[in-house]
Formats: C-alpha cells, sequence, structure tokens
C-alpha cells in the first residue's frame, strides 16, 4: 500500500516546535527591488525571491510569496516564482502560496490543482483563497489539500478597513445563519477541521488579520483552540502595525496555532540586513509563546 501522505497540521506543527510561529512574505514591491538594486524584471523577482529563501533558511521554518508581484511579468514572472517556490520547499521551508483564488465547480478546483498537486511546477505546501461564493464552493480544494497532505487558508476577516462592511454582514441561510460572514466562515472551517483532523492542528486554516477587532465581526476565537486547533495566517504585523508581543492578547486561544506573518518589516532591511532580520524577528516570536 502507498504510504500515507503526511497531514498539513501534522508539518505545521513541527515547524511550529522546530523553527517557531514567524512567516516571512516574499512580497517583492518595486521600490523594495531598488533599494536591494534589483531591476523591477522576472530576473529581478527571481534573485530577490532566492535571497529571502537563503535568509530565511535555518532561521524561521515558512515563508508566503505573494503571487501578483510576480504575476505582472507575465510567463517569465511565473518561471521565476516557480523556481522560488522550488528552492523554498528543497531548503525544508514551508510554503503558503497567497494567491486568494476563488471560483465554483471544476473552476475553483483546476487552481487547487495548480497549486496543490504533489510535483507540480507551482506546488506549495499550502494557498489561500476565498470563500465569497459561500465555504461549500471551496469543498473541492479542501478535499484535495486533506488528500495531497496540503492546506488551505480561507480569508475571513481582513486588515483592509474596507473589508468589514462585507465581512460583517448577516448571512441568511446555511449553518452560520444569523451570524456575520466572517463569524460563519470562521465556524464552518474550526467544523471541517473537528470533522476530518486526526492531529494537533486541522489543515483548513483562517485568514485573521491581526489589526482586526475580532468582537466587532462577531467572532469567537475560542473553538479555535480545541482538541483540534484550527490554524490561523496572520498577516498585519511589522509594517502594519500589529506588535509580536501583542500575539497572545489578539489571538487569545488561537494563539498556539498561529502563523505570524510579516514582510516589509523584514525585508526592508535590505540584501545585507535580511538575514540579520529574519533571526532577530524569529527570536522576537518565539519569545512570546507564553
Amino acid at each position: 500500500m502507498p504510504e500515507a501522505v503526511p497531514a498539513f497540521g501534522d508539518r505545521l506543527a513541527a515547524v511550529f516546535a522546530g523553527q517557531g510561529q514567524l512567516c516571512v512574505g516574499i512580497d517583492p514591491h518595486p521600490y523594495l527591488l531598488g533599494d536591494w538594486r534589483l531591476p523591477d524584471s522576472a530576473a529581478g523577482l527571481r534573485e530577490f525571491g532566492l535571497r529571502v529563501v537563503d535568509a530565511v533558511a535555518g532561521s524561521a521554518g515558512i515563508v508566503k510569496p505573494q503571487v501578483a508581484f510576480f504575476e505582472r511579468h507575465g510567463s517569465a514572472g511565473y518561471a521565476a516564482l516557480e523556481a522560488v517556490l522550488s528552492a523554498a520547499r528543497q531548503a525544508g521551508l514551508l510554503v503558503i502560496a497567497d494567491v486568494k483564488r476563488g471560483d465554483v465547480g471544476t473552476s475553483v478546483e483546476a487552481y487547487a490543482q495548480a497549486w496543490l498537486t504533489p510535483g507540480g511546477p507551482l506546488e506549495a505546501d499550502a494557498m489561500t483563497a476565498v470563500a465569497y461564493q459561500g465555504l461549500g464552493s471551496l469543498a473541492a480544494p479542501m478535499r484535495l489539500a486533506q488528500e495531497n497532505g496540503k492546506g488551505l487558508f480561507v480569508l475571513a476577516a481582513t486588515s483592509n478597513p474596507e473589508g468589514a462592511e462585507v465581512q460583517t454582514a448577516t448571512v441568511s441561510t446555511g449553518p452560520g445563519r444569523g451570524s456575520g460572514l466572517a463569524a460563519s466562515i470562521v465556524e464552518g472551517v474550526t467544523g471541517w477541521n473537528t470533522e476530518h483532523a486526526a492531529g494537533e492542528h486541522g489543515s483548513i486554516g483562517l485568514v485573521l488579520g491581526a489589526t482586526v477587532d475580532f468582537a466587532d465581526f462577531g467572532i469567537d476565537l475560542s473553538p479555535l483552540g480545541g482538541a483540534v486547533s484550527t490554524p490561523v495566517l496572520a498577516p498585519g504585523f511589522g509594517h502594519q502595525g500589529a506588535r509580536y508581543s501583542d500575539l497572545n492578547a489578539l489571538y487569545g486561544p488561537a494563539a498556539p496555532a498561529t502563523i505570524v506573518s510579516a514582510s516589509r518589516s523584514i525585508l526592508g532591511a535590505g540584501p545585507d540586513g535580511v538575514s540579520a532580520a529574519v533571526r532577530e524577528q524569529a527570536l522576537e516570536v518565539l519569545a512570546c509563546r507564553g
């Protein structure tokens, strides 16, 4: 019989235990490329991404490439991204592709196949997804993630202020009826992990911004830290204003399963300082475990 594929949640728990909870974003903003003395081209993005991978390896365990910056350069940008994804996984890093894909039926399944298929050119360990069409629209990606030992992070409550109007809108049908959209997504993902996961962490996670007041969104964080915890991808630390020292206060029972994501506060150190910045901030996050 074929050997069972380790669940993403189990691999995430191992990374937390060994390298901590810091996730370094690979976000090649044009201004950062300039600061790093690199061209705003596919070749510049490739060099930038590979340098970040080298800086992270050995100091932290997770990277999150922002695919949009690579897409700007078309097929050449995707070739650069493929090189960065491959190098990161070969370095033993857990890779979250920040793609924010969402659709229905075979279309959303194809998105998941692109990013979550073992051996594929864009293979990552997890991807971000959007459930605007309802959490049920992500059934195929969730199933594929489960089968392939991959992860999925569903946007629930994001830090951008214009998102609150939609994310707090009342759901009129389904399991989360009567609650806000974000709260219903949290409830649905937590329930899915409780039903399907066997380890410490589930493999389907949530994107919950660190600058969000979760009470305003009607989100109860306590179920996320249950017998099977739901992973949280938490953007908003560093440049966006949230402090690592507030991790436990912000996420409470969900803090032990929270991926602390930072990019510009680390990448802004430049090519000569990025390795030190990763080490320092990884240790800072580690000290906040409590």
